[in-house]
């Protein structure tokens, strides 16, 4: 029986993109991201994905961009004794299911009307715990601080941040690196192109979901917040070349400066006091 869902916020329905992509990946030969739990969810839910079917761009992209936060998180937990991964602004995201690992304790956060709706699809589990909040938020932080003293943090904000203000941003990337010292901040960011221009990527052309920010050069971040220092900027078109079509994996992707005035992946290192 397939379960039919109503959200309440246009940004809310926005979590369907990147779940039906990531489905739709896991079932190729070969694929990107092998996402079981993503092809099981998916499958649950009554909805039209094929509305986003002509998304060719974002289809390809929200898999090489979870799939370039999966590493990042591997990569964190390998080289930290005490690692807790917070997945902000979660949405279906199935990272945990993909990766968990026994020596992490990951966090799931997202809007109270979002969480309902993953506590019935993804029932909580041990090592995978659950938070109702908002990112501009700021108790969340202090209480996972409290909880965890010693640990080190890794905050990955996947399709996220282009939805907010710019101060809103600016906000969030303070009270993240003001509190997590020896952490890293991961996360994608929509380019000025299309922040200025009202230019939408392709699954969202048919959406209310405005673009609210943009950001082409990662090192205005450490301008922002010194305490924030770039450990990589990247194009999402180097990975994967041959998926993207030849336009745009062997031409543009090999300009990425001009790349990052679209869309970029930006990883960075919380300095501690």
């Amino acid at each position: 029986m397939k379960q039919k869902h109503e959200f309440k916020s246009i940004v809310a329905e926005t979590l369907l993109i990147p779940l039906y992509m990531r489905a739709k990946e896991s079932r190729r030969v070969n694929p990107i991201l092998d996402d079981k739990a993503a092809e099981r969810l998916a499958d649950s839910l009554e909805y039209d994905y094929s509305q986003f079917d002509g998304a060719k761009l974002s289809e390809v992209g929200c898999v090489v961009r979870g799939w370039y936060f999966d590493r990042a998180v591997k990569r964190f937990i390998d080289t930290h004794p005490r690692p807790v991964v917070v997945n902000v602004g979660c949405g279906l995201d199935t990272r945990f299911q993909r990766i968990g690992n026994p020596k992490a304790v990951f966090y799931d956060l997202d809007l109270p009307e979002v969480m309902a709706l993953r506590r019935e699809l993804i029932p909580e589990q041990t090592g995978n715990v659950y938070i109702s909040a908002s990112l501009l938020e700021t108790d969340w932080m202090d209480e996972l601080r409290r909880k965890h003293p010693d640990a080190e943090f890794i905050f990955i904000v996947e399709g996220v941040l282009m939805y907010f203000y710019e101060k809103q941003v600016k906000s969030f990337l303070h009270h993240v690196a003001s509190r997590f010292g020896g952490g890293e901040l991961w996360f994608d960011v929509c380019g000025t192109m299309m922040s200025r221009h009202g230019v939408k990527p392709d699954s969202l052309r048919h959406h209310e979901a405005q673009i609210r920010s943009g950001l082409s050069d990662g090192h205005l971040v450490e301008q922002w917040e010194p305490a924030l220092q770039l450990i990589e900027q990247a194009n999402y078109m180097k990975f994967f070349r041959s998926r993207w079509g030849f336009f745009f994996g062997q031409v543009l992707g090999r300009i990425p400066w001009l790349c990052y005035k679209f869309s970029s992946l930006l990883g960075y290192k919380i300095l501690s006091k």
